[in-house]
């Protein structure tokens, strides 16, 4: 990519210094075949539940297409010390790291989970996008939804003028793409009618949807390949599950091991329980979770396992020998692999700060913060943990909700927004911090600091 030296400023709010003059890829619109042979090009659109339409193909064509971005625009030194500056740079958190995450100001100890905030994916999706606006300085830039779940990253896109698609009763409105604009697909990924909208528009595609997440569509698109039902441990409602599902052939979704123990229950006709469901009842209780035309007799006699990669990782690896165990009490552990087929596909990154987690409650505190976007699943996850282990805990998405005062704004798991005054104890105090994998690290900072800004004033 070669780019003249001279700079302008992109407007006088974002700070960004862009390239003067830029080098465009040649625009073709993406053509592709699916498996019978139908042309998908133009404006042509065609039925994802067709089933003659190859997802798998259609994707493989998409990436190859000429107006289609997934490694950045190699403006890695600016977008990098932009990033540091607004996302990473806090001396807190350095101190912490210089004294192995725990050091004492006054009368606060804080002790910081090994493994938190940013994961290499989001600061990924985060350095793409950057790197998007510096290439395109005067283009309409797009975003199908929040590129991850944090108020201070998607406030900070907004300022940059990547605007999210406008949602008109529950309907994404693509028709505000024009000719020309740049669409930016986020790292919890797009449903494979999304990307076939957009393929048949002459955009810029620039893709920030993380590796972790593509590993799980390789893992349902190998199920449907096999004739396995896929059992997705996650929330039907979430981006990532909704572009996950849009992947697979026959699937349902279960957000729990409540909901996974039913689906093993009506395998085994009962068994589990002793109380056995009528198709009727299975299809009401998952009817925003289960593929079209979802038929429970016949579709569960083989299953395999994947999962949104936010989830509670325990949590799928108990669902996971759930679905074996009942498969193998069915049919026999001489035949488990014909009906039963397993994949790990749970993020490194989530395992890594639930881990982290998991050793931190382990430790002496008087409470826990659990920083991170409200909608964001991994954060709630944390939560959960310190919750589980009777620790007081206030999840928070931001430094905005400490004080005035001794005061918080704080979630709760089940979802209400509560205020606790003097949640602070006086005297000297430990206090745990965990961030969600899309949490900026200054964020973690810029709440310790309101933290033992009130601690100071209580001790004049």
């Amino acid at each position: 990519m070669s780019t003249s030296p001279q700079l302008c400023r992109l407007t006088a709010r974002t700070n960004i210094y862009m390239p003067d003059t830029r080098v465009f890829p040649r625009w073709k619109p993406l053509s592709m075949r699916c498996a019978a042979g139908k042309s998908l090009s133009g404006s042509v659109a065609m039925d994802v539940t067709d089933s003659d339409f190859d997802a798998k193909v259609f994707r493989h064509n998409f990436m190859r297409s000429t107006n289609y971005n997934r490694r950045g625009f190699r403006h890695d030194e600016e977008t990098l010390e932009l990033m540091r500056r607004e996302y990473t740079r806090s001396d807190i958190i350095k101190t912490l790291k210089e004294n192995e995450n725990e050091y004492t100001w006054a009368n606060v100890t804080v002790k910081l989970a090994d493994s938190y905030g940013f994961c290499w994916g989001v600061e990924r999706a985060v350095q793409i996008a950057y790197e998007a606006r510096k290439q395109f300085p005067k283009e309409n830039i797009w975003i199908t939804h929040e590129i991850f779940h944090n108020p201070s990253v998607n406030k900070r896109l907004e300022e940059m003028e990547v605007r999210r698609i406008p949602v008109k009763d529950g309907r994404k409105q693509f028709d505000v793409i024009e000719k020309g604009d740049v669409v930016v697909l986020p790292a919890n990924g797009n449903p494979v009618d999304e990307m076939m909208v957009l393929s048949n528009k002459n955009v810029q595609i620039v893709d920030t949807t993380c590796p972790w997440v593509s590993k799980v569509w390789n893992t349902v698109e190998k199920h449907k390949k096999g004739e396995y039902t896929s059992i997705i441990h996650g929330k039907f409602s979430h981006e990532e599950t909704i572009a996950t599902a849009s992947f697979a052939g026959k699937y349902v979704i279960v957000k729990n091991m409540a909901e996974a123990t039913y689906v093993c229950d009506y395998i085994l006709g009962g068994e589990l329980d002793g109380s056995s469901s009528t198709k009727e009842a299975f299809l009401e209780k998952f009817k925003f979770a289960v593929s079209k035309g979802f038929d429970p007799d016949t579709d569960l006699v083989k299953v395999g396992i994947a999962n949104q990669t936010t989830m509670l990782k325990s949590e799928t690896e108990e669902i996971g020998k759930l679905a074996e165990r009942t498969i193998m009490r069915k049919y026999g552990a001489k035949n488990v692999n014909e009906h039963f087929i397993g994949f790990n596909t749970i993020c490194y990154a989530t395992q890594e700060r639930q881990d982290a987690m998991y050793k931190l409650v382990e430790q002496h505190m008087d409470l826990m913060l659990v920083i991170g976007g409200w909608n964001s699943n991994n954060t709630s996850h944390l939560q959960k943990i310190a919750e589980d282990r009777g620790i007081q805990s206030y999840w928070i998405d931001s430094e905005q909700r400490v004080g005035p005062g001794n005061r918080i704004h704080h979630k709760l798991m089940h979802g209400e927004l509560v205020e606790k005054e003097n949640f602070l104890p006086e005297g000297p105090i430990t206090v745990g911090v965990t961030a969600g994998a899309s949490t900026p690290h200054k964020v973690v900072g810029d709440v310790l600091i309101k933290v033992l800004a009130i601690k100071r004033e209580e001790a004049l």
